[in-house]
């Protein structure tokens, strides 16, 4: 099963600044703003690896990466290391936190059943992480991967928090980040041997991990490392089991249809949904509802007029979700694109992927706004379950492309994974 090991982190050294400074989120939700303040706090900042600029992108993040690491703001961890990172945060008035192990991870093709999928990609995304692999044979990013505890793991990390971490601080979030450093070979041998029966769940890094397996038949092709090192990526490994894992809603915005009548669409929808206008107050409760009774429920929203739609028969609507797995047709993801969107506003899965006439955005707010000014409507969505997430990858299916929103983020910068 799944293989993991302790590695030497690349990692920023005290020449490098306050460590505060020097992080970032994911480069894939950083606004030019955001990233050009944190250049101007630090220009060692990691987004300049993460998200280079220039004619050249690319070949300037490793030209960045070597100068760092001669000058030595950037270096290498002299022992093979495990890293525990925590996220301590608030989240519905309750203080949660995940914790789990950074580490490498050995990559393995979805078809042997060891790493799991959950979500469709695109490939645009994927080469640009290619690209940005090959210029700098590193990954700055772990990533987030869930697996299935028995307690035995949950036991070890425990024993290691209880120690003081090498850093603790607050991110732009007020989310607070920690991390640890385990280089006991016994704790470490500990730690690999309880994963050597467990499969991992892909939460978040689709894009990142489909990278690292083309990066690694790239760098064979080229002859390979001498320790093998593109063999395997880095990873974040948190259990399944946690009750600090928060998953938020992707609510869908439509824009430029041809025409979108709301009368007309509501018709068609009460063939298969009880339909009922709202006010806009009422949404939060009455999605919270629908999500504790397992309804499958919507708020769709059009210029000032908010109306919940609640799936009548889902034994009925499933012969119209086509050939899915049935994981996958139980999603509210799936009842939403299949019912909705494709069968009554004609919005097909290429029209999706290519984001012709759908926006996506965790803010519920940004959605309802929309709706109400340039866009033709909006639909807020419930969450997806973890659960639901573990049925739909253990199954081998995929769900549509942004199902999921873990959050909080895992901040980027801590610990790198120097391939070559």
């Amino acid at each position: 099963m799944a293989t993991i090991s302790a590695f030497k982190g690349l990692r920023f050294t005290k020449n490098a600044g306050d460590i505060k400074e020097l992080v970032c989120p994911p480069y894939d939700i950083i606004s030019a703003q955001q990233k050009a303040d944190f250049i101007a706090k630090n220009a060692n900042n990691v987004i300049r690896l993460e998200l280079p600029e220039g004619d050249d992108p690319y070949s300037n993040a490793g030209a960045i990466l070597n100068d760092w690491l001669e000058k030595g703001t950037l270096a290498c961890d002299d022992k093979n290391t495990l890293y525990v990172y925590e996220e301590e945060f608030e989240y519905e008035g309750q203080k949660k936190k995940i914790t789990g192990i950074v580490c490498r991870v050995k990559v393995h093709e979805f078809s042997e059943g060891i790493i799991l999928p959950h979500e469709n990609t695109l490939s645009k995304a994927k080469e640009d992480r290619f690209n940005l692999m090959k210029a700098t044979g590193c990954n700055f990013s772990q990533i987030y991967s869930l697996y299935n505890d028995d307690g035995s793991t949950e036991k070890t990390l425990d024993e290691i928090t209880a120690g003081e971490p090498v850093c603790e601080f607050p991110d732009m979030e007020g989310v607070i980040q920690r991390l640890w450093c385990v280089t006991d070979e016994q704790v470490i041998n500990t730690l690999t041997a309880q994963f050597e029966d467990r499969k991992l769940f892909i939460a978040d890094g689709h894009h990142r991990y489909e990278t690292a397996l083309r990066y690694k038949k790239y760098t064979k092709e080229q002859g390979g490392t001498e320790d093998g090192a593109e063999d395997y990526c880095m990873m974040m490994l948190v259990a399944m089991e946690s009750d600090g894992l928060v998953v938020f809603p992707t609510h869908r915005i439509v824009k430029n249809l041809d025409a979108f009548d709301c009368e007309d669409f509501l018709d068609k929808a009460k063939d298969l949904f009880d339909v009922k206008r709202i006010a806009e107050c009422d949404i939060d409760p009455l999605m919270r509802a629908g999500y504790d009774a397992n309804e499958k429920c919507f708020t769709l929203c059009a210029k000032g007029d908010y109306y919940l739609l609640t799936l009548r028969d889902m034994t009925a609507a499933a012969s119209l979700l086509g050939d899915e797995l049935e994981s996958v047709k139980s999603l509210d993801v799936t009842v939403l694109h299949s019912l909705l969107l494709e069968r009554i506003l004609g919005i097909d899965k290429e029209n999706m992927a290519n984001g012709k006439n759908l926006i996506y955005t965790k803010v519920k707010d940004e959605a309802i706004d929309a709706a109400n000014t340039d866009a033709d409507c909006s639909f807020i969505i419930n969450p997806t379950r973890v659960s639901e997430i573990r049925d739909v990858a253990a199954e081998g299916g995929k769900m549509p492309q942004k199902s999921t929103y873990f959050w909080p983020k895992l901040i980027t910068g801590l610990v790198m994974n120097k391939i070559k």
